[in-house]
């Protein structure tokens, strides 16, 4: 058909937007076919003519009334009973774009991108309130990690909120806590400077250890710094996993702290961050297999 996407964009409002480059104009009829990967099954829309002239044509769809559940959804163009993948040009990556896009609240995400083989696609996943890491390292003895608080509906102001990093402890480091109530009114966040550790503490909804420490948040983007000693002196045999969640005032539950917005995914393979030495005992950075950030002590 001679089509090529050279602008893909999900818009805030889940429009999937798209500037096609044609060799010939689309008839009118035309159809925008979604097709899932693994089920086969498919969503068709209707699309106008682009005129007699013209070597380009832009595309909005509304995705949201279509139905499309979580998953991978390969794109076609059907005209006049000939379907055909949609090739792409745009990698279909912005960190700004995505970063706009997770500031509502959302029930799930839609994501436009090049597939390795330069055709179109549109990866959808389950969208929840979750602090996504963008930077870890280890200095002077501490973990620092900042991030960029996610689909919670926050505003990207300058307003201070009150916020508590917690660690919980887990022996596997892949556990799935409940998220509920997080117990922040029992808490003032002005005395956790240092290491607070807790056991069975409401909110984590688990008798295992639970560490604190002061956090900042400032509109959307969070900074939170840990003494290793502390986690360390708070581990159990010197060995086990620690899963941080984030409590910040005005949202509801703790916010796990993961790495789920950029295109990187199988972070727990393919990022590997240096160790610390404390009293001997290395403790380094990981992900689970959920993409959501460990601290493992003894590993």
């Amino acid at each position: 058909m001679g089509v090529v996407v050279i602008d893909a964009e999900v818009t805030l409002a889940d429009v999937l937007s798209l500037r096609l480059s044609i060799a010939e104009p689309l008839a009118d009829g035309t159809r925008l076919v979604l097709r899932q990967r693994g089920t086969g099954e498919e969503r068709r829309v209707t699309l106008g003519a682009s005129g007699g002239r013209t070597r380009d044509a832009g595309v909005a769809v509304s995705l949201a009334p279509l139905g499309l559940g979580p998953g991978r959804w390969d794109t076609y163009l059907e005209q006049d009973g000939v379907r055909a993948r949609i090739e792409s040009a745009d990698p279909g990556f912005s960190l700004d774009r995505l970063d706009a896009y997770a500031l509502g609240r959302r029930t799930l995400a839609y994501r436009a991108y090049r597939t390795r083989n330069g055709f179109l696609a549109l990866k959808i996943d389950p969208a929840e309130p979750v602090a996504d890491v963008r930077a870890v390292w280890f200095r002077e003895g501490r973990f620092e990690v900042t991030g960029l608080l996610a689909y919670t509906g926050l505003d990207d102001d300058d307003q201070h909120r009150r916020a508590t990093l917690a660690l919980r402890h887990s022996d596997s480091g892949h556990g799935d806590p409940g998220r509920g109530d997080s117990g922040r009114g029992d808490q003032d966040h002005s005395d956790l400077r240092h290491g607070d550790l807790r056991h069975g503490e409401q909110g984590l909804d688990d008798p295992a250890a639970t560490v604190r420490f002061a956090a900042t948040v400032q509109g959307v983007r969070f900074h939170a710094a840990l003494s290793l000693c502390d986690v360390l002196a708070a581990t159990p045999d010197s060995q086990g996993s620690w899963e941080p969640y984030l409590e910040v005032d005005g949202v509801d539950g703790a916010l796990p702290l993961g790495a789920r917005l950029d295109d990187v995914e199988g972070k727990r393979r393919r990022i590997h961050y240096p160790h610390a030495l404390v009293d001997g005992v290395p403790i380094r950075p990981s992900f689970t297999p959920g993409d959501e950030l460990l601290l493992e002590v003894g590993a």
